[in-house]
């Protein structure tokens, strides 16, 4: 612990002159031992750093000195500290600047860009701006002015290019857009990481994390393949001693997989503690529309908080599907009368059903390839194929 100002300032100054990126991180990071020390509490530390340090990293360490001052008063003032945050990651943006071909500092970048994110999701908490999202979104402003340098860093080398950066920037910039719902913002962060030479190679905890992102927006933008891609991959890298990011990446990826007609086993449910998709299945393989009504029903509070509310309220149609193909399998034709699919909806819990809503049901059935066949409304009836009239579920284009 450095038990002065001066003396915090000195080991600054000498992992700047050795360009110890990592070292210097630590240094500027809100999480580090060194913010519990009293003495670097000041509310004005300018002429202190100006003797010790030089530019650029004199105007990155003053900042984050403030910050630590005013997370230190009691209450403290968080939206004060996200505003001297803010400066700090300016600050680093000229650094990035002035360090042409040279990418030591990463680290520091890293460090002080989640912070800022952490800060702002903890005034955006308070109800520190005028608007919800507000904070976040002044937030995200400065982190993709690192993203641009990081981006426009063509001329160096592969091993000094600070283009080594983006994929980090990007997944905090991924976390802000999603948290105040703003999913069309990532489409060129996604573009910019498509198109670069290390998108293979960033490192693969940074890859868990970006295809777990983009996995959630193809399941937003119903491109449920590409979900189901992307997610496989976060499970499959994610390491076993991270529980808790696994059944993150379950939450999504298990209705995707219900999508496409894969059902999920009951231990691995068990064992990340979403039971709820277990009930779910059993209702979907039944064709029991009552059953998945009250699932959906007991459980809404669940579906709502994780975001998949309405994609699970999709899976309907695969209950119909599924109840519809055992009135086909009863009644051993491929001509089959619109009003016993009317009579099997009333059964399973949609009494009100009309015979409008059967035909509507049936229909989208048919668009979205669930069955093969086609309505005869002169005779009220569905004409199914021959030949697999009701295709498997992860055959379905």
């Amino acid at each position: 612990m450095f038990g002065t100002l001066n003396t915090f300032l000195s080991g600054v100054a000498r992992a700047w002159a050795v360009n110890d990126g990592v070292n210097l991180a630590s240094f500027v990071s809100l999480k580090d031992k060194h913010i519990m020390n009293r003495n670097l509490y000041v509310e004005m530390p300018e002429n202190a750093v100006s003797r010790i340090l030089e530019a650029p990293i004199d105007e990155i360490v003053c900042a984050h000195v403030k910050v630590l001052y005013y997370l230190s008063l009691e209450p403290r003032d968080f939206l004060l500290a996200y505003r001297h945050q803010s400066q700090c990651v300016q600050s680093v943006v000229k650094m990035l600047q002035q360090l042409k071909e040279e990418n030591w500092c990463l680290p520091i970048m890293y460090t002080v860009c989640l912070d800022l994110r952490i800060l702002a999701q903890k005034c955006e908490e308070l109800g520190s701006g005028s608007k919800p999202g507000e904070i976040l979104e002044r937030a995200a402003d400065c982190l993709m002015s690192c993203f641009r340098v990081c981006a426009a860093d063509n001329r160096s080398s592969d091993i000094e290019t600070k283009r080594l950066g983006m994929l980090n920037l990007v997944n905090q910039l991924f976390k802000v857009y999603f948290r105040i719902n703003k999913l069309h913002l990532c489409k060129p962060l996604i573009r910019a990481i498509d198109s670069s030479a290390f998108k293979d190679t960033f490192p693969l905890p940074e890859q868990i994390t970006y295809k777990y992102f983009v996995g959630r927006k193809a399941m937003f933008d119903s491109d449920y393949k590409s979900a189901d891609d992307f997610l496989s991959f976060a499970l499959k890298h994610c390491p076993k001693n991270f529980p808790h990011n696994k059944r993150l990446i379950l939450i999504y990826l298990v209705p995707v997989k219900m999508l496409l007609g894969y059902m999920p086993k009951k231990y691995i449910l068990e064992c990340y503690d979403i039971l709820q998709f277990h009930e779910l299945s059993e209702a979907l393989k039944e064709g029991n529309v009552r059953k998945f009504d009250d699932v959906i029903q007991r459980h809404e509070y669940f579906f709502i908080k994780c975001g998949i509310y309405l994609l699970v309220e999709k899976l309907k149609f695969i209950v119909y599907r599924n109840l519809f193909k055992r009135v086909y399998l009863i009644k051993q034709t491929h001509q089959l009368d619109l009003n016993a699919f009317r009579s099997a909806l009333r059964f399973v819990g949609e009494k009100d059903m009309t015979i409008d809503e059967t035909h509507c049901i049936i229909a989208n059935l048919i668009f979205e390839g669930k069955i093969k066949g086609y309505i005869s409304h002169s005779h009220n009836k569905l004409v199914v194929s021959k030949q697999n009239p009701f295709p498997a579920l992860n055959t379905v284009s």
